[in-house]
């Protein structure tokens, strides 16, 4: 399953990078792209998995940057 997460408020390039690639380390996640222009990540998981590897990416997305908005 792919799907696109608002992320609002997303504040640098800098801080983009950094969701991007602890996003990739969680075990289950196929492929992930944080925009900072388009304010967006695109999450890439099996079907079976995606509900835990969402919630795991929006725990570690709020430990990072903890203003940002998860749509």
């Amino acid at each position: 399953m792919k799907k696109n997460i608002k992320l609002i408020d997303l504040d640098c390039a800098n801080c983009a990078a950094k969701i991007e690639n602890a996003v990739k380390k969680i075990e289950g996640v196929t492929n992930a792209s944080v925009s900072f222009m388009a304010q967006k990540m695109t999450l890439e998981a099996p079907d079976e998995k995606f509900a835990q590897v969402l919630d795991e990416a929006k725990k570690i997305i709020h430990k990072l940057e903890p203003d940002i908005t998860i749509k």
